[in-house]
């Protein structure tokens, strides 16, 4: 095999297994384990990668209630609030975006005597002028990372 595209296809064999060792991914990729090596540590260096991490099943320990909470916030707040969000445990997403809101947080809960406490508490901020809170009540697709295509990395 060529070097062509050999991250893109690195970084679709460690989607499909996280925990692959270097041999077998040089065994798969069809190349050395140094050279498996070298382009794993060029990707992590550039931030391609970010780290290894597990997927866990909120659900199965009991976190099923999954909230969409929007937010209008003041303006010069805006940092203020999303550093707020992000500290929250329970807060697994937070976007600032485009729209009639400002900032979009997706939060797991064990029950919604949880969330309501969580939003209330928020909700005491006076930087927050509206909020918006949706519950989940199918998650079709959620945290999927895609394959890349040969020629993306």
């Amino acid at each position: 095999m060529t070097y062509e595209n050999l991250d893109a296809k690195l970084i679709n064999a460690l989607l499909g297994d996280g925990r692959a060792s270097l041999r077998s991914l040089a065994e798969e990729l069809d190349v050395s384990v140094t050279t498996v090596s070298n382009h794993l540590r060029d990707l992590e260096d550039e931030g391609v990668i970010e780290g290894y991490t597990p997927r866990v099943n909120y659900d199965a320990l009991g976190y099923d209630v999954t909230a969409v909470i929007q937010l209008k916030v003041e303006g010069s707040a805006l940092p203020d609030i999303t550093d707020r969000l992000q500290d929250e445990k329970q807060m697994i997403s937070v976007y600032e975006v485009t729209g009639d809101y400002d900032i979009i947080a997706i939060g797991k809960f064990k029950d919604t005597d949880g969330m309501n406490e969580q939003i209330k508490s928020l909700l005491t901020d006076a930087d927050i002028r509206e909020s918006n809170t949706s519950v989940v009540l199918n998650a079709v697709v959620e945290n999927e990372q895609f394959e890349l295509d040969a020629g993306d990395a």
